[in-house]
């Protein structure tokens, strides 16, 4: 086993329960079975899911299985981890689509052969309802309480819903049927992973199995986790031009944090790094684009990367509009804009359009919209821009 990998491997955990359970990586003469849960709550992975994937990747390059659980039950009910309210619950539509589309993009990181993709559903869902009592009798609500989200909520007189205390319950019964000797997940999964700790012991298993927690990737704004409710993401299906555009709207404050949790460059060219951000002269555009470049490269080619530098420099530096912009055909006279921000997707609500507008970063053929009830008169072709990576022609119908 290579001594590095090992080290690259520990760089930011954050948390091992037990805290020698590294020993059994370097020891073990079995491959270990290391669990990963995520809940198909949205159709795409973003590079958020990338710090505890590329994790599994080097546990699976050091010989390990990963048991990669696709929640299609538990996201039924959704993780109420962080919540300040009830989740609304997805169709069943939804999920299976999202978690189809969770099957393609998992294995642009992670082993397939070396990789249990299951789905939570194959054993949750033909529970009874006397096992599903048996598994609630299993931990207490006192204790469950004791978790920060609830915590609050109940002390603020905040609806809890008697459902949402069964989510953790499902989430670590999932281990007592894996049989998992580790489980990872974001630190904010510890309460999760550690109930799958505390029900294989009350099941009697032969083992409990260790939890490994990575950091939360803060998303584009710099201070919430990445989430594309959130819009904050880039998308590992996003196109090395959208990539690369998200990642130069970094806040200059997280491109070490993006470079450790990201990307393989070692601890001595990360203090080289910030020692050059640190000194006067040095502008950290350029570490940006060396970040952009890196994460492309991790699910496109080189040239890729290249390609979507110099058209960031050719758009943005010189304030041109992007060759290979979408477009929309119209056939009213006028329509109203917001809508159509909202309808093409440019916007995720009416709320956050409305918000662009009065900020002044939605134009029509460069002259700014500030109303948001403006209706565009549709005359030839016409650029829509917004933020500064966002582009719509809409062309007239003839």
């Amino acid at each position: 086993m290579s001594i590095k990998l090992l080290d690259l491997f520990k760089r930011g955990l954050v948390q091992i329960v037990p805290e020698n359970v590294l020993h059994s990586l370097l020891n073990s003469n079995e491959p270990l079975l290391i669990k990963f849960g995520a809940d198909p709550s949205a159709p795409d992975l973003h590079f958020g899911h990338c710090v505890v994937l590329k994790k599994l990747r080097m546990l699976q390059d050091m010989g390990h299985r990963v048991q990669f659980v696709i929640g299609d039950f538990t996201a039924r009910i959704g993780d109420p981890t962080g919540k300040s309210e009830t989740r609304k619950a997805l169709t069943e539509e939804d999920v299976r689509a999202n978690a189809a589309s969770y099957q393609e993009q998992v294995f642009k990181i992670l082993d397939p052969g070396k990789t249990d993709l299951v789905y939570n559903s194959s054993w949750l869902g033909v529970l009874t309802a006397s096992e599903m009592i048996g598994l609630s009798a299993r931990y207490t609500v006192a204790r469950m309480l004791e978790r920060d989200d609830f915590s609050k909520r109940f002390k603020s007189n905040q609806s809890i819903s008697v459902h949402e205390f069964l989510y953790p319950l499902l989430q670590g019964y999932d281990s007592v049927v894996l049989k998992s000797d580790i489980e990872m997940g974001g630190t904010d999964q510890t309460f999760n992973l550690l109930m799958g700790r505390h029900l294989q012991r009350e099941y009697g298993c032969d083992k409990e199995q260790a939890i490994i927690t990575v950091p939360i990737l803060e998303g584009l704004d710099g201070v919430q986790k990445m989430s594309k409710s959130l819009n904050n993401h880039i998308g590992i299906m996003d196109s090395p031009k959208e990539m690369f555009g998200k990642t130069m709207s970094l806040p200059d404050d997280k491109i070490i944090r993006y470079f450790s949790l990201l990307t393989d460059m070692s601890d001595f060219e990360l203090e080289d790094m910030r020692t050059k951000m640190s000194s006067t002269g040095v502008n950290p555009r350029d570490f940006k684009i060396e970040l952009a470049k890196c994460l492309i490269c991790m699910f496109y080619e080189t040239s890729d990367a290249e390609e979507a530098e110099e058209e960031f420099k050719r758009v943005f530096a010189k304030g041109l509009v992007p060759e290979d912009i979408p477009e929309v055909v119209v056939t009213e006279e006028s329509v109203f804009l917001l809508g159509l921000l909202i309808e093409q997707k440019l916007v995720v609500s009416k709320k956050e359009g409305q918000r662009l507008m009065q900020a002044g970063a939605v134009s029509v053929d460069g002259e700014k919209q500030l109303n948001f009830r403006y209706m565009l008169a549709v005359e030839g072709e016409q650029v829509v821009k917004v933020g500064k990576r966002k582009f719509l022609k809409v062309v007239k119908a003839i």
